[in-house]
């Protein structure tokens, strides 16, 4: 069976603060010109796509440099729920070492944050502690997520999709970590991390994630169309 986790690429899609706004608008019309195309603009990091270590790493390698089977992931669906708004995720959510395959390398994270995709409170998503990214480290395994990423996002504009919002944010905690260093950690051994994914909901425990980016010369990230696969 197969499913797609992706976000649909739209006009005034959600961005992570500071990020470019998406527009996807008709070039050429089959009225005016006999055939159509449409004119994409947007950030390498627009809905659902993957980070390359040259994302957060000024010397990591960009997407060119990393082989495409680093995109066809094993993964472990990994339910963290309840959680509350921009609450840090700690190892004791994650397996255990003892229990993971040899085979995963990728921990798909369900916090429930996708049902807040096109509102202000999707970016107070949970993120992942510095010791829960230093075990996915020391497990070697990269991580997927339903949220803009595994370090906490700002509080301010999610860019065009804000229009779409309700309510306000939620105030950052003052113990949040500065930086990316969920991000450092992760990219640091190459790990790959998967963001803004959607539709995991029903996912089996294991399932194939095929995650391709679009080949982009010193990529820093890029969108993909992100798909599950399983045996039904």
């Amino acid at each position: 069976m197969f499913r797609d986790l992706s976000r649909p690429i739209e006009t005034g899609m959600p961005t992570y603060p500071g990020d470019p706004d998406v527009t996807l608008a008709p070039d050429a019309t089959h009225e005016a010109d006999g055939y159509a195309t449409g004119e994409l603009r947007a950030g390498t990091h627009a809905g659902t796509h993957v980070d390359a270590p040259r994302h957060t790493l000024p010397d990591g390698e960009t997407l060119d440099e990393v082989g495409v089977g680093s995109f066809a992931f094993d993964a472990w669906l990994v339910d963290c729920r309840p959680l509350q708004p921009r609450e840090p995720i700690a190892p004791g959510a994650l397996p255990e070492p003892s229990r993971l395959d040899a085979e995963v390398d990728l921990l798909v994270l369900r916090t429930g944050w996708a049902t807040r995709w096109g509102t202000d409170r999707y970016r107070d998503h949970p993120y992942l502690t510095a010791a829960a990214a230093e075990r996915c480290r020391e497990l070697g395994v990269g991580v997927g997520l339903d949220a803009f990423g595994p370090d906490p996002t700002p509080t301010g504009s999610t860019g065009q999709g804000e229009s779409m919002g309700t309510g306000e944010a939620e105030p950052a905690g003052t113990d949040e970590p500065d930086g990316t260093p969920a991000h450092d950690a992760l990219l640091g051994d190459s790990l790959p991390i998967v963001e803004n994914l959607r539709g995991l909901d029903g996912l089996p425990p294991r399932f194939r994630l095929y995650a391709f980016p679009l080949r982009l010369r010193g990529g820093d990230g890029s969108p993909v169309r992100a798909v599950a696969e399983w045996e039904g």
